[in-house]
């Protein structure tokens, strides 16, 4: 039994692994989150209160990280300002946490000597062709395209560099798109789901031909424990579930199956500089370590998150309307 300090553990991806680790281990878990607009405290609601401790801060702020590092076990690091759009509109938050804040939780982890595992995205790798049959391996060079991924890649030198200089017991993993429960209704899925909910028709951008390589947040958390259990120090690991869809496609499954026609949706300006296809080779994960997907039916699990966006409306709704007008403002 051991206590993990979980950064950005309110936010989309975070808060699904802490509901991961409660389920499946002995673990306690501390959660350290700013709660900016993508974090949110009801996001952690129902978890037992003696095992699970919220704790509002940043991530830098050096005195509380050095603080909460020296009351855990280990460190799996979620905290990131992380949306495309944001970073294109106000690159700066970008910059403080991904650049900032993981060398202020580097730092901690040089000093307290305490096992650290830093949560990235294949976006650091660039993007691919469509008619391309390669897929991003730990080995593909680096090649970001927005101040997002180019702070993500940033940070995971950062890592790179306290590992080999310092001797930092830290590994990473590059994740494909998640989707899931408790994703904010900014980003692509949950936008469309809630869209539709609403009676509102889903905008795609431009055509839709942008392929994403996409996993359920749970499978992301199974494979992060699998990391943190057995991943090989300085390492880096891409985690994927062989699921690469259009976005086209994903806006039409998402009519399918709430019984609307599959043309219901409209085509809006597409974002400066968009990424054609991400596509993850997790054989390293897989084949070293033992780690297999559980979600592997896209469409079921596509059906299971729009049930869920369905039954929980009171945790999406107070931010839907201010969403849809700063995309209203731009077009999109």
């Amino acid at each position: 039994m051991s206590t993990l300090l979980v950064t950005g553990g309110a936010g989309f991806i975070g808060s699904n692994f802490v509901h991961h680790v409660i389920g499946n281990t002995d673990h306690s878990v501390i959660v350290l989150d700013k709660l900016t607009y993508a974090g949110n405290a009801a996001s952690l609601a129902g978890l037992p209160e003696d095992r699970v401790r919220l704790v509002e801060g940043d991530i830098a702020d050096a005195a509380l990280v050095d603080e909460l590092f020296g009351q855990v076990d280990a460190v799996v690091h979620y905290a990131a300002e992380s949306h495309n759009d944001n970073s294109l509109h106000d690159p700066r938050p970008f910059l403080d946490t991904n650049i900032i804040g993981t060398y202020t939780l580097l730092e901690a982890a040089r000093k307290h000597d305490k096992r650290f595992h830093h949560i990235s995205t294949d976006e650091v790798y660039g993007d691919l062709e469509l008619d391309d049959p390669a897929r991003f391996t730990e080995n593909t060079p680096y090649n970001p395209s927005s101040p997002y991924s180019s702070t993500k890649a940033g940070s995971d030198l950062l890592v790179r560099a306290w590992v080999r200089s310092f001797g930092v017991k830290a590994t990473i993993s590059n994740c494909s798109n998640n989707y899931g429960p408790y994703q904010h209704v900014e980003k692509f899925i949950p936008r469309q789901i809630t869209n539709v909910l609403r009676g509102i028709r889903p905008k795609l951008y431009g055509k839709g031909e942008n392929v994403r390589d996409w996993i359920h947040a749970d499978d992301h958390s199974s494979a992060v424990l699998t990391i943190l259990d057995k991943g090989v120090i300085g390492e880096t690991y891409l985690i994927g579930a062989d699921g690469e869809k259009d976005n086209k496609t994903v806006v039409e499954l998402i009519l399918a199956l709430t019984g609307n026609p599959t043309d219901a949706y409209d085509h809006v300006t597409d974002r400066p500089g968009h990424d054609m296809r991400y596509a993850i080779d997790s054989t390293k994960l897989r084949t070293e370590l033992g780690w297999t997907p559980r979600y592997q039916d896209f469409e079921a699990g596509l059906k299971a998150t729009i049930d869920w966006y369905r039954d929980n409306e009171e945790w999406w709704a107070p931010a839907k309307d201010g969403v849809e007008a700063f995309y209203a403002s731009k077009g999109q």
